[in-house]
């Protein structure tokens, strides 16, 4: 008999943890925590997206996934608010990042001031040179961007499923949107 009700007593938990789960906000928080947490889910996307990139250096590769690591553990968030209309929401999102979209620009005007420190012997811009320049300039980044985000959601057979992002949500979760 102890058996029997500890066992209802564990399903009974288990549904009542779910549906304090299902509601918008709390769908939103578990999926920025998966990057803050570096989820596998979040690594194996971003391996596969440096997988694709032919323009930087296997080397190059690694710092890059090292930044974006850096990134994600550092990410904060605050929810400023939650719309329901039916089965439709919306979350909105202050999240807070690493700048690199300004260390990008300044290593970008950098080269435009300094293009003979990035030639090769035939007077073209070295990019894998340039790029470790970028690269560097992104890690020795310390400064911040808030930008506010609008998650959008749908309830699918009772249960509030995230829709997916556009790019310009994962630029600002990776902190190089262009604002």
């Amino acid at each position: 008999m102890k058996k029997i009700l500890l066992i209802i007593m564990m399903l009974a938990t288990l549904v009542g943890c779910e549906s304090v789960m299902n509601n918008p906000t709390k769908r939103v928080e578990a999926f920025l925590n998966k990057y803050q947490v570096m989820d596998k889910e979040v690594l194996d996307q971003l391996d596969s997206t440096l997988k694709n990139d032919d323009t930087l250096s296997e080397d190059q590769k690694k710092d890059y996934k090292d930044l974006m690591k850096k990134q994600y553990q550092n990410l904060t968030y605050t929810i400023k608010d939650e719309e329901v209309n039916g089965d439709n929401a919306t979350v909105k999102v202050e999240i807070e990042v690493y700048d690199f979209n300004k260390a990008m620009k300044k290593a970008d005007d950098y080269l435009n001031e300094h293009r003979d420190e990035f030639m090769d012997e035939e007077n073209n811009i070295d990019n894998v040179k340039f790029m470790d320049y970028r690269i560097k300039e992104m890690k020795n980044t310390n400064e911040k961007v808030k930008y506010t985000i609008d998650f959008t959601l749908t309830k699918k057979d009772n249960k509030w499923q995230l829709d997916d992002i556009d790019e310009i949500t994962r630029q600002k979760i990776h902190g190089i949107y262009n604002y």
